[in-house]
């Protein structure tokens, strides 16, 4: 006999604290704008790769070594990378119900994101200046 039906709360007392985080807006609006910023930043990289087809490990690297080249790759890394992390943030709190698991998915996907942009990022650096 003791269920919340039991308790001596009551309903609203037992509702407050389950509802929203006021995080939903902000949210939405970061997944559609990194979306929005990856359609122009995805059209120049399939051009970009299509242009250097066939091409030699040398002019790939020197293609990479441009300045405008390196800083559109490393920003389409960092706005892809921040929009898929984004989505599966979304998918374990709709999906995940254990709270243990969901609190661990939930710290390690943003950082998983960081490590993998770190890591792209210095692959990057490393390609363009030691060749």
């Amino acid at each position: 006999m003791s269920g919340p039906e039991n308790s001596l709360r009551s309903r609203l007392g037992r509702a407050r604290g389950l509802g929203s985080a006021h995080e939903g807006v902000h949210h939405w609006w970061a997944q559609r704008m990194s979306a929005l910023a990856l359609i122009p930043l995805s059209l120049w990289l399939v051009a970009s790769l299509v242009c250097n087809a066939g091409a030699d490990y040398a002019v790939v690297s020197a293609w990479l070594s441009g300045p405008f080249t390196l800083g559109a790759l490393g920003l389409t890394i960092l706005i892809t990378v921040y929009h898929a992390v984004l989505g599966l943030q979304v998918v374990v709190e709709d999906y995940i119900h254990g709270q243990p698991t969901k609190l661990i998915l939930l710290i390690l996907l943003p950082m998983g994101g960081v490590a993998l942009v770190v890591a792209a990022i210095v692959s990057l650096l490393v390609i363009a200046f030691a060749g």
